[in-house]
């Protein structure tokens, strides 16, 4: 503990090897009990707050432990920053010889096979497919990891990354003739190597619900497991412990069937029909569920002769191509790859419709192309605490947002985790005078027709007094796209919105613009990191209450009130407290940033279970006057002038 405390100490040596590093007590403070844990081995859950310095409290003792690690992080992205960036820092500080490795999913990673056959797929007649086809194709011969990121040219939505990646579906393992040159191979043999892996929740959660074929296990063993933006988990568990058949598996399945036809055995004209057939009613299955972008209860699906009748057919049309396949088993193996694919959908879909459990939640959700049909477990803490045993040793879960008020019991009945040790660090951040609080007063009811305008109204002054350098976060599309179309004719600001250009580029326009407004929905409360003073104010809609109609939830909400339970005081306002914070957590992001909070939702100070989110909150300095926001801006501008 003393050598944790003078590496992190105010002339220790990460004072002395990293430019602008300054001491944090928190930070200090977190890494000891970080590194009595990978010491002694148990679980501990960690909230560290915005400014904490969470990542370097983790990954000093980690790589001081001589142990085997592995670093959970919520997405690529941040997984990408981790290891290209606050990594190397830390290490070269330490002076630690450490061997690291990266690892991803395996649609990260460039499939040769399926580059090979790339040219076979109609989807590459497309102009713009084909041309990002040559870029990929160029790239393959220098490419060393394999890895997609490293074409930042094309767009990570492109058609053609399905295309020439491989998924757990359509993966042929050490059957594939490329298996020598597999990317993913290596990948994996870099990791087992490696003392230090860092790797994202969907892989983690991949490897525990031990879905993925043709590998064995995904992950190495290791002696520590530290789960970064651990809030993300139990959301993320539920999806991996459930079942999924989309849209997309189905047509791919078909695609591939013609393409290793024409690879395999061109002479059976009798495959290509069936196939193209199976491919229509897929297309027919979404048509049915109607035009809409939505998700629903099972009840909708068994309700609707039309989709019921749809459903059928497809699975009839899938059974076919199996007893198809079946006849050609053996002529390659990339058509038995699609057969043992037919088999295991037809499973999937079979216990999808399978009525006899109450252990799950049927629902489906549609997308503009696509759809969804899924079973997902209502309780994952008996499942997830499972797979933790068979992983021994230390695990550290942590994030900025896990606690409600001071209390992590939410996330702990979520994930089996009441054993374990808890700690709470406040952000180092000077709250009370780089941030202000406004709560409007007149507010109406968030369920009035009128409360978007009410919002705006409170919006459009304080926009104005900010001189734009805003996010507006919104709790729905609908709300965002009323005020998109409200505010453009309202405010002088450059307006950009969630939808109207991929969200890098949007956040790239904004930090350019340096007076922006940005308009977004969920996929903005979170993740997003703009320091300085292009984001200086944070206008939030509604408190982030999830949809009632949503069929998991409210499945969830059911559950409880049979158990006796409390739904809305034990689940909703706690999942509630904690988008909140996220979004919340936007506007200070550094210990110059200076910014106001708007949360223009009336309940936080009229019901009950307002405390709740109140003692959640960093300790803002609040007003209700809207003449304590302008001197709040007026003030700033003042000390701008005076430096």
């Amino acid at each position: 503990m003393s050598e944790i405390a003078d590496i992190f100490g105010p002339s220790g040596l990460l004072a002395q090897r990293i430019e602008k590093f300054s001491y944090r007590a928190q930070q200090a403070e977190m890494a000891e009990r970080v590194a009595e844990t990978v010491a002694t081995g148990g679980v501990l859950i960690t909230e560290a707050g915005t400014g904490t310095g969470k990542t370097f409290a983790y990954l000093v003792p980690a790589l001081l432990s001589g142990r085997k690690v592995i670093i959970s992080t919520g997405t690529r992205n941040l997984q990408d920053q981790l290891f290209h960036r606050d990594l190397p820092v830390v290490r070269d500080a330490l002076a630690i010889p450490t061997t690291v490795a990266l690892l991803k999913g395996r649609s990260n990673y460039l499939c040769s096979h399926r580059l090979e056959n790339a040219a076979l797929d109609s989807r590459t007649r497309m102009r713009e497919v084909a041309d990002h086809l040559v870029q990929v194709q160029r790239w393959a011969g220098k490419t060393r990891s394999g890895d997609v990121a490293e074409l930042v040219h094309i767009p990570e939505g492109s058609p053609i990354w399905p295309i020439v990646t491989s998924t757990t579906d359509n993966c042929l393992g050490q059957e594939c003739p490329s298996y020598s040159t597999c990317h993913l191979v290596e990948a994996r043999r870099r990791a087992q190597e490696a003392d230090l892996v860092v790797i994202n929740h969907h892989l983690l959660c991949a490897d525990f619900s031990l879905k993925d074929g043709g590998f064995g296990e995904l992950l190495p063993s290791a002696d520590c497991f530290v789960l970064d933006e651990a809030h993300q988990l139990p959301e993320i568990a539920s999806s991996f412990f459930g079942l999924t058949v989309s849209g997309r598996q189905l047509l791919d399945l078909a695609r591939d069937t013609e393409t290793e036809y024409q690879r395999e055995a061109g002479d059976m004209q009798e495959i290509a029909d069936p196939s193209a057939s199976f491919t229509k009613s897929v297309r027919d299955l979404r048509l049915a569920f109607g035009l809409d972008i939505r998700r629903g209860n099972w009840k909708e699906v068994t309700y609707d002769d039309r989709i019921v009748s749809a459903l059928n057919h497809t699975r009839e049309q899938l059974t076919g191509l199996t007893e198809l396949l079946e006849v050609v088993k053996g002529r390659g193996k990339g058509l038995d790859s699609c057969l043992n694919r037919c088999e295991q959908l037809e499973q999937q879909l079979g216990q999808i419709c399978d009525e006899s459990s109450d252990q799950y939640i049927r629902w489906f959700e549609t997308q503009r192309q696509s759809f969804r049909l899924n079973r997902t477990p209502l309780e994952i803490a008996d499942a997830f605490q499972s797979r933790m045993a068979r992983h021994s040793g230390a695990w550290i879960f942590t994030s900025a947002t896990l606690a409600v008020g001071e209390s992590f019991a939410h996330f702990q009945k979520q994930l089996g985790l009441s054993e374990a040790q808890t700690a709470r660090w406040e952000s180092p951040f000077d709250y009370p005078n780089q941030a202000l609080w406004f709560v409007p007063k007149g507010m109406p009811d968030p369920r009035e027709p009128s409360y978007i305008d009410a919002v705006l109204d409170v919006a459009v002054p304080v926009l104005q007094a900010s001189e734009g350098r805003a996010f507006m976060l919104f709790t729905s599309h609908r709300a965002l796209r009323i005020a998109a179309e409200a505010l453009e004719d309202r405010i002088d600001y450059p307006m950009l919105v969630q939808g109207s250009a991929p969200k890098g580029e949007l956040l790239e326009r904004f930090r350019e613009f340096g007076n922006a407004v940005l308009l977004g929905t969920a996929s903005f409360w979170e993740g997003v990191d703009v320091r300085g003073e292009a984001l200086s104010c944070v206008i939030i809609d509604k408190l982030p209450f999830a949809s009632p109609g949503d069929p998991v939830l409210q499945a969830r909400i059911d559950a409880l009130k049979k158990q006796g339970g409390n739904p809305f005081m034990e689940f909703q306002v706690p999942q509630a407290a904690i988008a909140l914070k996220q979004g919340a957590g936007r506007l200070i992001r550094d210990e110059t940033d200076r910014g106001v909070l708007v949360i223009c939702d009336p309940r936080l100070l009229s019901k009950p279970y307002g405390h709740v989110f109140l003692k959640s909150m960093p300790a803002m300095a609040r007003t209700r006057d809207p003449a304590e926001v302008q001197r709040f801006f007026g003030k700033a501008e003042d000390e701008a002038t005076c430096d």
